[in-house]
């Protein structure tokens, strides 16, 4: 049977996700890309949002959304909006898979940036700030999976506050403390750094990712994910 290498399986695979892989964005919804660029991943993350603020409620929040072992020397910062149905489907298509792969085994760390897209998304914002603020108690992932979970629920309401109370508490956060942080939009200013920083690297669009020096645009299949993760991988070893 043909194998194919690696880089020649990313070279199949980008006309593929092209016409599948898209993304949300305020203008009309492009189709995906996927290009060397010249910030990093690690350029994306900082300086971290929380270096911004002398709170303990940004550098909780800013530290929890983080995940993966502190040895890992490659990153996958994914941009996104809970809001976004593209988000949606890289996470639920994607994420478990790559976690398991790849941050469980030491080889990687994942980050989550916000990048609320509020003219086309009107509960992205109060999403964003919901899963923040469950990051303040170490209950960031399993929020962010909750809000995934359950986005054509609250994607339509008018108030969608009643439910993100209650997936935060199902997540085990203490309530008056959550709550406290949502009536005071205490992450806000965090949210609006991850925007800051993420225009500055050239995003316009979520899902958006930055893994080694590749930039990847849109909901691409998982094993676009692997090939770019391996040699990012392979890049960090050389060195």
């Amino acid at each position: 049977m043909l194998r194919l290498s690696r880089a020649r399986l990313l070279a199949a695979l980008l006309p593929l996700a092209a016409l599948a892989a898209v993304a949300c964005s305020p203008r009309e919804t492009p189709q995906a890309s996927a290009r060397q660029v010249d910030v990093s991943p690690g350029e994306v993350l900082a300086p971290a949002g929380a270096a911004h603020f002398d709170d303990s409620v940004s550098t909780f929040a800013d530290r929890s959304r983080i995940r993966g072992a502190e040895t890992a020397k490659v990153w996958l910062v994914e941009v996104s909006d809970f809001q976004c149905p593209f988000c949606k489907q890289w996470h639920d298509a994607s994420f478990a898979a790559l976690d398991s792969e790849y941050v469980r085994t030491g080889k990687a760390r994942i980050a989550y940036l916000n990048f609320p897209l509020t003219s086309i998304h009107p509960n992205a914002q109060a999403a964003a700030e919901a899963a923040m603020c469950a990051s303040v108690q170490d209950k960031f992932w399993q929020m962010h999976e909750s809000l995934f979970a359950t986005q054509q629920r609250w994607e339509g309401q008018s108030d969608p506050m009643p439910t993100f109370d209650s997936l935060a508490v199902a997540n085990g956060v203490e309530p008056k403390a959550w709550r406290d942080c949502m009536t005071s939009h205490a992450t806000a200013r965090l949210i609006e750094a991850d925007r800051d920083r993420s225009r500055g690297a050239g995003v316009g669009s979520t899902p958006t990712f930055f893994i080694g020096d590749r930039k990847l645009e849109g909901a691409y299949p998982t094993d676009s994910f692997r090939v770019a993760l391996d040699k990012a991988i392979a890049a960090a070893k050389s060195h």
